[in-house]
């Protein structure tokens, strides 16, 4: 099972090399020796045993399921199987996956050999000092990343999906805003909330999208236009590329290794023919600002259904309306969530609203505008880093309040949520910690085959290492290879 692609592992099914039942024991099992990450919140046991048992009938009988639901419903009417629920932070407001009510989740390269072996004494690791995994979605990247599932479904606002896919070293996508329908996708921001999909490799991104996108009558933002599904191309030729790099994006506090692969992805685009040229989005100074205006204004209307009557936790306060309210909000929201809500109500009190709100929505427009004069200047595709190093130690990450993190990590991001672009992180190399580095794409509007196509070419040239899981046992012990005796498949 260790390194299938999604293609793989269906072929096998179909051909009866492993039943769906098998496949299903063997991801639990994985869940079950990676507990310690954290990345589940729900382990849907049964259900998962049940569906397996009924794709096992499917097969049986050459059942196809209806392509006509929203995105969980497409693929359980596929066939494919619920494992669980993964962790996140909390209402997806974070960077670091380190503020949800379940707690905090643990990035599964942390306990792997290569970053094991770049440590000078392994006894003495504190476990209190884990590795970060990226935010919001980091459940969903650590479940694909510890292989107790081949993909997962997070939520994009301003890089949920492609910054934690970026630190656990596998592939985040975000389609172009419309493509997905949001149906059933708990708002933070409606006008930048892209499902994401996380897989362990590009192609896989390409089968999850084929069958999740396209018109939802159930969502008034998705296009009308029909989607076709499409199949990358194994041989891809980028001699007709062209390939922008963002000068602004030489942002304060990018670290040397993230610069350096930056620049040898550069090379590697040359080496094969396309051409390389510098652009300018001159507004991305403004991106910071412009998305915390428009996120905060959004969360605070979006939170108000959590009042303890219609959705969410209710409290025991009842003395009067006002107080049950008051309690109920106190206790349901962390202080993360609260700041938000407190600040996305003071940009929008009637005297602030101009200045605040309405400016915020001007900046976007000149951002989105940046990257349209980009791309109609003849760019193809946009490379950038994903974030400004690998991840943080998690005593590291919280020297840094949430505000300060997510500014700084979402820095290279945002602007594809501004926008409403296509954008994908691909890992490249370990850093000198053993940790990954990503790459980031972003592409034109709605030319998500082509973004894909790109990126699946600049992963085949950089063929990341598989993770070589490990457990810990007492902080400091010999770590267990657990997936050795599944290595065939």
């Amino acid at each position: 099972m260790r390194g299938w692609t999604i293609r793989e592992i269906s072929l096998a099914l179909r051909q009866g090399h492993i039943s769906p039942s098998e496949l299903c024991q063997r991801c639990l099992s994985l869940i079950r020796k990676t507990k310690i990450l954290n990345a589940y919140i729900t382990v849907t046991e049964e259900q998962a045993v049940k569906q397996a048992e009924d794709a096992e009938k499917r097969l049986q009988r050459g059942y196809v399921p209806p392509f006509n639901a929203t995105v969980v419903q497409r693929l359980l009417d596929q066939g494919a199987i619920l494992m669980g629920k993964t962790n996140l932070d909390e209402f997806a407001m974070g960077c670091g996956s380190t503020d949800g009510i379940f707690g905090p989740v643990r990035n599964p390269w942390g306990y792997s050999k290569q970053y094991r072996e770049q440590l000078a004494e392994d006894c003495a690791v504190d476990d209190s000092d884990w590795v970060v995994a990226g935010g919001s979605s980091g459940g969903s990247a650590v479940a694909v990343a510890s292989m107790s599932c081949f993909a997962s479904l997070g939520s994009d606002t301003g890089g949920s999906t492609r910054n934690p896919a970026a630190h656990c070293g596998i592939v985040g996508f975000k389609g172009s805003y419309g493509l997905l329908s949001r149906h059933g996708l708990i708002p933070l921001v409606n006008s930048m909330d892209v499902p994401g999909i996380l897989t362990r490799c590009v192609d896989d991104v390409s089968t999850v999208f084929g069958l999740l996108a396209g018109h939802d009558p159930k969502d008034s933002t998705t296009v009308q236009d029909p989607f076709k599904p499409f199949e990358l191309p194994d041989e891809i030729d980028v001699r007709n590329l062209c390939v922008g790099i963002p000068k602004e994006y030489h942002a304060p506090g990018l670290s040397c290794e993230t610069l350096e692969i930056w620049t040898k992805g550069v090379n590697l685009f040359e080496d094969g023919g396309a051409r390389v040229v510098e652009v300018s989005l001159p507004h991305t100074q403004y991106s910071n600002v412009c998305y915390h205006v428009l996120c905060t204004t959004e969360v605070s209307s979006n939170m108000a259904r959590f009042d303890g009557l219609e959705y969410g936790h209710r409290s025991n306060v009842e003395s009067s309306t006002e107080a049950l309210y008051a309690a109920t909000r106190h206790e349901g929201f962390n202080d993360v969530v609260r700041g938000r809500i407190l600040a996305g109500n003071y940009f929008l009190l009637k005297e602030n609203y101009d200045d605040y709100f309405v400016k915020a929505q001007k900046v976007r427009r000149l951002i989105a505008n940046d990257f349209l004069k980009v791309f109609e200047s003849g760019v193809d595709v946009l490379l950038t880093p994903t974030t400004l190093s690998d991840a943080s130690s998690y005593m590291e990450f919280i020297k840094e309040d949430n505000r300060t993190r997510s500014a700084q990590e979402d820095i290279f991001t945002q602007g594809a949520n501004l926008a409403g672009l296509p954008a994908i992180a691909v890992p490249a190399i370990l850093s000198r910690r053993g940790l990954p580095l990503s790459l980031q794409f972003i592409g034109r509007a709605f030319h998500d085959k082509q973004l894909l196509t790109v990126a699946k070419w600049f992963e085949q040239q950089m063929k990341f290492p598989l993770l070589q899981l490990q457990t810990p046992l007492n902080n400091c012990s010999e770590l267990l290879k657990s997936q050795s005796s599944h290595a065939r498949f």
